[in-house]
C-alpha cells in the first residue's frame, strides 16, 4: 500500500488515503467517432470498417482502488465513522451549481510522490464498507473511483500559453523550453522561500513566482531542492528558486 492524496483546488483542501499499485488502471480514448449522416452511420458493403471522423481531444482516465480505515486516520482528533474521512470524495464527485462554472465538478489533483501530479475532476465514486462497531458504525471503507484528467491551468502572466502537455512524464520538459525561449524571462538570481504550513510547491511555482508561470514546473524544482516528498514539506524549509536555465540541472 501507497499513500497518495487529493488536493482540491479551490480550498487547498488534502484527502490522504492509501493505494494499491498494482490496481492503478489508466484509460486513453482518442477523439475520433464514426461518420454519421441524417441517415444515420456512413458505411457500405465494401467497407471493412466504419469511416472515420477525427475530432481531436480525447480522454485520459484512471481506476482507482483506495483503502480508507479509522485506524490509519491522519487527523488529531480521533475518528469514529470512516465515511467522515471519504465524504470530502463523495463531495469532490458533486457537480457544482454555480453558474459561472457551468456545473462543472470541483478541479483536484491527484499526488502520488514526486512522479504523480494530475489536475482533473472525479467523475464517479463507489464504496464498499467491510468492517463496522457493535453499533453497526463503518470503520473500514474501500472506494472505486474514476478519475479524468484535465488539462494542466498556464499561469495568467504569460502572454502565450504553452500548449496542452501530451503527457505527464513530458509535460514540465516541453513547459520549460518553451519557458526559456521567451524574452521576458531574465535574471540569474536564485529565489529564495521559506516554506510554511498548508503551502503547496506547484502553486508557489504558478503564482509567487511569476516567472516559471507553470505548475508543473513543481518536479523540477523539487528535484533541486532534494524533495522526495512534496507532501510532506517540513514548515520553516527554505527553498531555492533558480534561473530557468539553471532548474534542470542538480543542485
Amino acid at each position: 500500500m501507497e499513500r497518495v492524496a487529493f488536493l482540491l483546488e479551490e480550498t487547498n483542501e488534502r484527502v490522504a488515503c492509501l493505494l494499491n499499485p498494482e490496481t492503478v488502471v489508466l484509460r486513453r480514448v482518442a477523439g475520433v467517432s464514426s461518420r454519421r449522416s441524417i441517415g444515420g452511420s456512413l458505411s457500405g458493403s465494401q467497407l471493412a470498417d466504419d469511416a472515420l471522423l477525427y475530432t481531436g481531444g480525447g480522454m485520459t482516465e484512471m481506476f482507482l482502488n483506495l483503502l480508507f480505515d479509522v485506524a490509519l486516520a491522519e487527523t488529531k482528533t480521533e475518528v469514529n465513522d470512516v465515511r467522515d474521512m471519504t465524504s470530502p470524495l463523495w463531495n469532490m464527485a458533486e457537480n457544482s451549481g454555480s453558474a459561472k462554472t457551468y456545473g462543472e465538478p470541483p478541479r483536484v489533483r491527484f499526488v502520488w510522490g514526486k512522479s504523480w501530479n494530475i489536475p482533473g475532476v472525479i467523475t464517479s465514486v463507489s464504496e464498499h464498507l467491510d468492517y463496522f462497531d457493535s453499533t453497526g458504525t463503518p470503520l473500514r471503507s474501500w472506494i472505486r473511483m474514476r478519475f479524468l484528467r484535465v488539462i494542466e491551468p498556464t499561469g495568467e502572466d504569460l502572454a502565450k500559453p504553452p500548449p496542452p502537455p501530451t503527457g505527464e512524464e513530458t509535460a514540465a520538459a516541453d513547459i520549460l523550453q518553451d519557458l526559456q525561449t521567451r524574452a521576458d524571462v531574465t535574471g540569474n538570481e536564485v529565489k529564495v522561500h521559506t516554506y510554511a504550513a498548508g503551502e503547496r510547491l506547484d502553486q508557489l511555482v504558478r503564482q509567487q513566482y511569476g516567472f516559471y508561470g507553470h505548475p508543473a514546473l513543481w518536479r523540477l524544482v523539487a528535484s533541486y531542492n532534494n524533495i522526495s516528498d512534496p507532501l510532506n514539506i517540513p514548515s520553516g524549509t527554505i527553498l531555492q528558486f533558480p534561473p530557468l536555465t539553471d532548474i534542470g540541472g542538480k543542485k
